[in-house]
């Protein structure tokens, strides 16, 4: 796996807006097959049961009927049962609450994987999603309660709060910050770059509408155009339907905002140094932070000789006899790079 994860890494740089839904649709279309088996797992269950629950409450099995008045004609609802009906409403809530949260953080894992190199394995992203349950369902539980208030109040708070916020799941599941230390990562990332980011997530979620609606108008028609007379064909039509449409859509979902997190730390943090540090075998820094620049206890880096000191050479650098008499530019410690980025080929000497 190292040796495939060296052989694919990319070469990281900032993206422009449309540069980086365009990564996110070929990381969803390379992994297609991953990120559909993901979601399909975890969802195509909730979405059976949620059919099922929400046709037992149909008029035929007398959950919930109407009568009509004789004289002026009004339509009366009556709940038969509603303890009964509640309790299959709540169960489709935590159910739907459970699959996405799965879902989505497996999702997220298994694409940050294929940007990274890797190769993403559905197993794999939903143990590492399942393991990290209960940090996913606190960030998404903060934020909304924390969001309620400002959307409720202004729309226009909530809106740029929530832009804030855009990328503290992916930044929990890759540094492993937790709660309000996501969200505040998240909001260090975005500041200096929040139009930009609207411009993704707004670009992103129209793309994710569109299909999702596209499917939900095809299966609507399908029961208006007669699959709905049978119970059967209406949970068959809805599982397939509800399925089909987190199935395409969480996935892509996920792609976009996971290249909008690792775009943000490369344009803040050089993390393209950092993941070529990893792997070569340099020990990375703390989350957050840049991995400083070389000693001054170091030789300075000559302005001339046979060869430059790194590839592009430094500004001013001509080639021309060594200055330093043949002198290993090499650092005290060998377990170091001469110079940062390291050279190509340059790796730390076995013990």
């Amino acid at each position: 796996m190292e040796a495939h994860a060296q052989a694919t890494a990319p070469e990281l740089r900032p993206l422009g807006v449309g540069e980086i839904v365009d990564v996110a649709i070929k990381i969803y279309w390379r992994n297609a097959l991953t990120l559909f088996r993901i979601v399909l797992v975890v969802v195509a269950p909730v979405q059976l049961v949620s059919s099922l629950v929400t046709t037992s409450a149909s008029t035929n099995n007398k959950l919930v009927t109407t009568s009509t008045d004789p004289v002026t004609g009004r339509q009366t609802v009556h709940l038969n049962h509603p303890y009964l009906l509640f309790t299959g409403i709540l169960v489709i809530v935590v159910l739907s609450l459970v699959g996405s949260i799965l879902s989505t953080g497996a999702c997220f894992k298994a694409v940050a994987d294929a940007y990274l190199g890797e190769r993403p394995d559905w197993r794999s992203s939903l143990g590492f999603a399942l393991r990290r349950f209960g940090s996913l369902l606190w960030v998404l539980l903060v934020a909304s309660l924390a969001l309620l208030p400002l959307f409720a109040a202004c729309l226009l708070p909530g809106i740029w709060v929530g832009v804030a916020w855009s990328v503290a799941v992916p930044a929990m599941l890759t540094e492993g910050v937790k709660g309000t230390k996501a969200l505040g990562r998240s909001w260090r990332l975005v500041r200096g770059r929040w139009w930009p980011t609207f411009g993704v997530l707004v670009i992103g979620f129209l793309l994710a509408a569109v299909i999702s609606s596209v499917i939900q108008y095809a299966f609507t028609g399908l029961l208006l155009a007669g699959a709905g007379r049978s119970n059967v064909a209406q949970v068959v039509v809805g599982t397939i339907g509800g399925t089909l449409s987190s199935v395409l859509t969480t996935p892509f979902t996920a792609a976009f905002v996971t290249v909008l997190y690792f775009d943000l730390r490369v344009r803040k943090e050089g993390f393209d140094l950092e993941l070529l540090a990893e792997r070569i075998g340099l020990k990375p820094p703390p989350a957050g932070e840049v991995r400083p620049a070389p000693p001054a206890a170091r030789p300075a880096l000559p302005t001339t000789g046979s060869q430059p000191p790194y590839w592009p050479p430094p500004p001013g650098w001509q080639p021309g006899p060594d200055p330093t008499g043949g002198t290993s530019l090499a650092p005290a410690d060998p377990t170091e790079p001469p110079y940062w980025p390291p050279p190509p080929g340059w790796s730390p000497p076995s013990s």
